[in-house]
């Protein structure tokens, strides 16, 4: 098969297409998936930037996004067959191969049947920013009906599912973007309210919007300075979730004590990470419920822009520019 080796950790060019051997099923349990498209996500620019968490590893292949057509399956495989199409986040940290390949190997216990009306590319898109967004949201906020509630880069891959997924919940959202463009794609998301934050304190714009109290949940997925000037604007007793991790040297959380928020970190990739199976079964189940939300047209998955397998270097270049909407995605074929 065809796939991209991260050599080195370095520039987007340690990203090098080569010829492998095609991967086996060696568990009964697994299954071997013709890979049509994978998605690019800020990790894998992370990873390739510092080196993946398994370092001693190398090379390796990124991609925690997968989607494709089931080819092989183990002989205690009950839920898949081949010809199945199937979507994923799988591999790509280090250790397991990702999904910057033609063909990839994962345990059916992880895998879910791909929404029907989404192309591979779309479904590609779709598995770590659903994840990510659901379990920010529903998992650690316990987000109700008739909350208020403020996104940040509601245009990003995870922003634009978390304000989908929001809305689904009976909250009002508003939502931080950059420019006219993205503002006009988030109200189609079903933004109630927009920021243009480099032009408007974000935090006076919300309190202006809750007169005065502030937002019952906070979902920043920017980081940095940002997830400390989000506290104020979030009312006493609410809700700050965050899906980097805060540097104390930009910050510190004394207002956020004095206004008894609660603050939950979301980090989707744990469960691969610590090998925590039922987790991952978790997030398997997540991906089946939301298989049902974009079948019935009520959650849509945006791509921006795809790019050929061998083109994964410049998918990494737009990525990193930070001019991205919504998702980029790799083409195999």
């Amino acid at each position: 098969m065809k796939a991209v080796l991260m050599t080195a950790a370095g520039d987007p060019e340690v990203l090098q297409l080569q010829e492998l051997p095609d991967p086996k099923i060696e568990k009964e349990t697994e299954i071997l998936v013709r890979l049509h498209a994978a998605g690019v996500n800020p990790i894998d620019t992370k990873l390739r930037k510092r080196g993946t968490f398994y370092p001693d590893q190398m090379p390796a292949i990124l991609g925690c996004d997968g989607a494709g057509v089931v080819e092989a399956v183990g002989s205690g495989v009950h839920k898949f067959r081949v010809g199945d199409e199937v979507y994923f986040c799988c591999g790509g940290l280090g250790t397991k191969q990702g999904n910057y390949a033609e063909k990839i190997v994962v345990d059916e216990k992880f895998v879910a049947y791909k929404p029907k009306n989404l192309s591979f590319a779309e479904a590609a898109a779709a598995p770590l920013v659903i994840i990510t967004a659901w379990e920010s949201l529903y998992d650690r906020a316990r987000l109700e009906a008739g909350r208020k509630v403020l996104i940040h880069a509601g245009a990003g891959g995870v922003g634009h599912v978390a304000i989908q997924l929001a809305k689904l919940q009976g909250a009002e959202v508003c939502t931080t973007v950059s420019n006219q463009e993205k503002a006009d794609f988030v109200r189609q998301l079903g933004a109630d309210q927009v920021i243009f934050y480099k032009q408007t304190d974000f935090v006076q714009a919300v309190l202006d919007w809750t007169e005065g109290e502030g937002v019952d949940l906070a979902f920043d997925t920017v980081g940095g300075e940002t997830f400390f000037k989000t506290v104020p604007a979030v009312k006493v007793y609410g809700d700050l979730v965050t899906i980097l991790e805060p540097d104390a040297t930009l910050g510190n959380l004394k207002t956020a004590r004095l206004r008894n928020l609660r603050i939950s970190l979301e980090l989707m990739l744990t469960p691969m990470l610590q090998g925590l199976v039922e987790d991952q079964r978790h997030q398997a189940k997540i991906l089946t419920q939301s298989a049902r939300l974009i079948e019935q047209g009520q959650l849509k998955i945006h791509v921006s822009q795809t790019f050929p397998l061998a083109e994964a270097a410049a998918a990494h270049r737009l990525l990193e520019s930070g001019s991205v909407t919504s998702k980029l995605v790799l083409l195999m074929d």
